[in-house]
């Protein structure tokens, strides 16, 4: 993701070709911890560019994507990944998964314990 967002659209042509190969565009991780372990979501900044412009070029290349709850939609609809394998979500709990699954029970409540 560091890749892609630093190198894209550097006035390079080649570079930007490398740069959307699927060596740094299969899996993209928009979550970091902190230095007190917390996952840290990136910022509204690098968000937007990605949703609008760097997403919707590479979506056909992410395999898979390491999320947050709070960017996760804003990515999802970004793009229609048709080789995405693999979702990983972070501060993904009962009431977000009640808002995306609505009537859903959940059939591990130990999953998303405080």
């Amino acid at each position: 993701m560091d890749v892609l967002y630093a190198l894209l659209d550097i006035n390079n042509p080649r570079l930007n070709d490398l740069v959307q190969d699927k060596a740094f565009s299969s899996i993209l991780n928009f979550v970091s911890m902190s230095s007190t372990d917390d996952i840290c979501s990136i910022s509204d900044q690098i968000l937007g560019r990605f949703c609008l412009d760097i997403l919707p070029r590479i979506h056909s290349n992410v395999k898979c994507l390491i999320l947050d709850s709070i960017s996760m939609e804003s990515i999802l609809l970004a793009g229609k990944y048709p080789v995405l394998r693999e979702i990983k979500l972070f501060n993904f709990n009962q009431e977000i998964f009640s808002r995306y699954f609505p009537g859903k029970k959940l059939m591990c409540s130990d999953l998303f314990k405080d």
